[in-house]
């Protein structure tokens, strides 16, 4: 058994140089609740300055990964400025810019705020459970965590588009199919196989590691940056200051779980 650091929503395991970071909220389906969305920061942010750690593994407690950000928490403006770019409109998702890699074991639906903390990972690896879905438009309100950049950039902009107008759900062999996922494995075997594949990275150079890491992201700024502020500036003039329409927020969570449940059970 790894060695466990416990916070309240999100689980913290290492062993091997590789951190097993778990969202821990499985009765709601790992929704990112204003207390989630401090911890997954911290908690990476821990394995960042850990001389134990040279990989992460993010993944959520089953039956989901995510289902996006806690609509009853947005409802009621507990999430207040969670929701929202930073002030430059450039903030690379929920997750906070790490100097080590990030592979997202998808275990199970990945929806909305949960598909952007999806994209936010340097690589996937899907369990046959994970099914995919940008309900944004849906709820009524934009992405501020770089969806309208990140997921064009993994399946293509018609594709993209295709998801984010329709709210349609992608299963596992689709997104692999589309290059939303680098592998789709038994439900089983998922996380052996996404903590291996961190094994195989941690055996590398973690100076040479970080490196290409970096190298990676500079490039892609050097591409997508004002894609970044242009979505982190539509996202923040939407609702002005955050603001929601609580009942129609509650409404529009009944229609988009109950959609979610027809189609894919």
């Amino acid at each position: 058994m790894m060695p466990s650091t416990d916070r309240h929503d999100v689980r913290l395991e290492v062993r091997d140089r590789v951190a097993l970071v778990i969202l821990d909220r499985p009765e709601v389906r790992n929704a990112l609740s204003a207390r989630l969305l401090e911890e997954l920061p911290a908690a990476l942010g821990e394995c960042d300055h850990r001389d134990d750690v040279d990989v992460v593994v993010l993944t959520g407690a089953d039956p989901a990964f995510c289902a996006g950000l806690d609509l009853r928490e947005l409802g009621d403006g507990q999430l207040g400025g969670a929701v929202l770019p930073g002030p430059t409109g450039v903030r690379r998702g929920p997750l906070p810019e790490i100097s080590v890699p990030v592979i997202g074991a998808v275990n199970g639906a990945a929806v909305t705020g949960g598909l952007e903390l999806a994209l936010a990972c340097d690589f996937l690896i899907a369990s046959e459970h994970a099914r995919f879905a940008d309900t944004h438009a849906r709820i009524g309100v934009m992405p501020g965590w770089g969806l309208t950049v990140l997921l064009p950039e993994a399946v293509g902009v018609r594709r993209a588009r295709q998801m984010s107008l329709t709210g349609n759900y992608v299963d596992a062999s689709t997104a692999l199919r589309w290059g939303l996922v680098n592998e789709v494995v038994p439900h089983a075997e998922l996380i052996p196989r996404a903590v291996g594949l961190a094994r195989d990275v941690a055996d590398n150079d973690r100076a040479g590691v970080e490196r290409m890491l970096r190298t990676y992201s500079e490039a892609a700024d050097l591409v997508n940056g004002p894609a970044w502020r242009l979505e982190g500036e539509v996202a923040s003039g939407w609702r002005p200051g955050g603001a929601v329409d609580t009942e129609e927020v509650a409404r529009r969570r009944g229609d988009v779980i109950a959609r979610g449940r027809r189609q894919h059970g």
